[in-house]
């Protein structure tokens, strides 16, 4: 899974250029943003916010194949886009330039002379992959500029690249490959049904693939690709009546069988390893109670690294997969971990670490020598970040007796007397909000005196697969529940103020954001909603075809007449009429995943209730705020819509 709280960092961005308020006291929205109810912004108001939007961050891409070089993703303009770095600490070379931002890139395997990115326009997701030549600097279109293509995965031979297409038909993802010199090579070799399928690995002999299939956050499927002909066999075939999960898989170097992660017989993703002659399932990590959320194996076979989400926080792992044991890891810092990796023909292993007063930064380990380097030092708009809130782990009792829990980030203890609260409810529902840099949000604690909490409800991962399930269909209020019994948490708090409380989220975040606003309208001061669904029954009708079955299993199918009945009740939208404290929304035009209009229909029915709501949309975004401008506003409206209805 990927970490929830990347919509948390896109408004850690830059402050306008001195120029662009030489001529007036005022902020405005730029061209690409509509904004009606919102104040003009004071200038002095962007200035005092300025360094916490001047965060930046670095992401591991992938090391050189020959070279002690990798490949990175950072933001020194508009958006984040693929970088070079050449030795610990050195400079980040930028390679792409694009208005909008690069969602991945891998090196051509072998002399790595070339690598391939992904990338979208204006945030609507139809990725096309494209090929970048080192030596002259060309960027070769790949793919037909028009659908939706992802997961894209060299051959390790360096001459092919697998993907999953929607082409044929806008919403199924079928599996393609092309010749990586010649983009009119490409073809489907294998068709596919519904929008959850993508490549994992390429065998080393280039014959086969392993392909996932998607069906839910609690079902999915591995399945054995011959790659000339398109037939293929299930690996993992669905056992009795309970669902699993299954991801991360990778052939092992002989090819003999296969490591992933799955939940099978557990309620966590277990590290495990299937034969593929037997078809026998061997798990590698009995004794670990936590998720492994990824893995990968060094060049020769001989070393499985992986890190596990241990209560939030994550640990790196190495097993020796010749004896079956784990070896001793270095000390690193405690925080979030993501895109492990290992560098071909030795014992080093980078990756990205978050920690809560540090943005992600590249690091590698030699586990031969011990010794941790760290590759990017990521500016921090200037500010001494060992300061900053360290998020304590917090539990409550929720409606039904289950122990629910969060991150409450305090703020500095020169702020005295009870302190108002920020609830920011993770998007997903399947995610997780962990202990990693809250970016921004850093200003509210810092500089407000705000308390800042950070649910995991029903539903959320990282805690089983039972917890995961306990909001799907027709038990989605019981996740609402949890942030009522939340407030009543507040209330036993002696340094918090339960009469001023906010509530915020992102995607899901925003759907719980108005299911609160709307059913505990009383509990609450304001509530800005970013990217939400307002009624879930619209939602799945619009959201991009692609993605209808795989949000229904969650959900529920809205073409069942009692779930359609039921969505409807509970929708924000059609319960409107009960929100009466003040209102921010945010969409992004172009969002393939919530359209806008889930936002625009939220923002009607609450003016008229004359309550006061703030609109604000991205025209030229999708799925949350991704360039520098846009965010950098979405900021500063956001810290005068807290201090003008949360402070006062």
């Amino acid at each position: 899974m990927k970490r929830v709280s990347h919509l948390a960092h896109l408004a850690a961005v830059l402050v306008l250029g001195a120029l662009a308020f030489a001529q007036s006291n005022e902020i405005g929205p730029n061209e690409n943003l509509v904004a009606e109810g919102i104040p003009k912004i004071p200038v002095s108001l962007a200035e005092s916010v300025g360094r916490y939007s001047e965060f930046r961050s670095a992401f591991f891409v992938g090391w050189h194949p020959t070279r002690r070089e990798m490949l990175i993703e950072t933001r020194f303009a508009d958006t984040y886009q693929v970088h070079q770095v050449k030795f610990p600490g050195g400079a980040r070379t930028q390679l792409t330039f694009f208005p909008d931002r690069i969602a991945g890139a891998r090196y051509q395997p072998g002399g790595g002379d070339s690598f391939i990115f992904a990338k979208d326009v204006g945030g609507g997701e139809f990725y096309q992959i494209y090929r970048y030549d080192l030596a002259s600097g060309d960027i070769t279109l790949l793919t037909d500029g028009k659908s939706r293509n992802t997961s894209s995965r060299w051959s390790y031979q360096g001459d092919r690249i697998a993907y999953g297409s929607t082409k044929r038909t806008g919403n199924d993802v079928d599996i393609c490959v092309v010749n990586a010199s010649d983009p009119a090579s490409a073809r489907m070799i294998a068709q596919m049904e519904g929008g959850g399928w993508g490549v994992a690995d390429w065998s080393p002999d280039g014959k086969q693939l392993l392909v996932t299939n998607e069906v839910s956050a609690a079902e999915s499927y591995v399945w054995l690709l011959d790659v000339a002909s398109g037939k293929k066999e299930l690996l993992t075939p669905k056992s009795g009546s309970e669902t699993a999960a299954y991801s991360n898989a990778l052939f092992s170097k002989d090819a003999k069988g296969v490591y992933m992660t799955s939940d099978e017989g557990s309620e966590f993703q277990r590290l495990v390893y299937l034969d593929l002659a037997s078809h026998k399932t061997t798990v590698l990590t009995p004794d670990l109670r936590w998720d492994v959320d990824e893995l990968d194996l060094s060049q020769d076979g001989r070393w499985m690294a992986f890190n596990a989400n241990e209560d939030g926080i994550s640990a790196l792992h190495v097993l020796d997969t010749k004896t079956g044991k784990e070896v001793p890891v270095p000390k690193l810092p405690v925080g979030v971990i993501s895109g492990v990796q290992w560098r071909d023909q030795s014992r080093e292993l980078a990756f990205s670490l978050s920690t809560a007063r540090q943005p992600d930064d590249v690091y590698s380990v030699d586990m031969a020598s011990g010794k941790v380097e760290r590759w990017t030092f990521s500016e921090t708009g200037g500010l001494n970040t060992s300061g900053f809130s360290e998020p304590q782990l917090i539990h409550w009792k929720s409606w039904d007796e289950r122990s629910i829990s969060g991150f409450l980030y305090r703020p500095p203890a020169r702020y005295a007397g009870k302190r108002p609260v920020i609830i920011n409810i993770h998007g997903g529902p399947e995610g997780q909000t962990r202990p990693d840099f809250a970016g921004r949000n850093n200003y509210y604690t810092s500089e407000l005196g705000i308390a800042m909490i950070f649910p995991n409800v029903r539903g959320s991962t990282g805690y089983g697969k039972t917890f995961q399930k306990l909001d799907n269909g027709f038990e989605r209020e019981g996740s609402y529940k949890d942030i009522n019994s939340l407030l009543d948490w507040i209330q036993t708090q002696p340094d918090l103020d339960a009469g001023r409380v906010m509530i915020t989220g992102g995607s899901y975040g925003g759907f719980m954001t108005l299911a609160v606003a709307t059913n505990y309208n009383d509990r609450i001061c304001c509530s800005v909603d970013v990217v939400g669904p307002s009624n879930l029954v619209t939602f799945l009708e619009h959201t991009s075809g692609y993605r209808k079955d795989l949000r229904r299993v969650e959900y529920g199918d809205e073409r069942d007449p009692k779930m359609r009945e039921f969505l409807e009740r509970i929708a924000p939208a059609n319960k409107a009429r009960n929100i009466t404290k003040p209102l921010f929304v945010i969409a992004g035009q172009n969002d393939p995943r919530v359209p806008a209009g889930e936002s625009a229909q939220m923002v009607e029915v609450v003016r008229k209730n004359g309550t006061p709501v703030w609109w604000l949309l991205g025209k030229d975004e999708g799925h949350g705020f991704a360039k520098k401008k846009n965010a950098d506003f979405q900021f500063y409206a956001t810290v005068e819509f807290v201090k003008e209805y949360l402070l006062k």
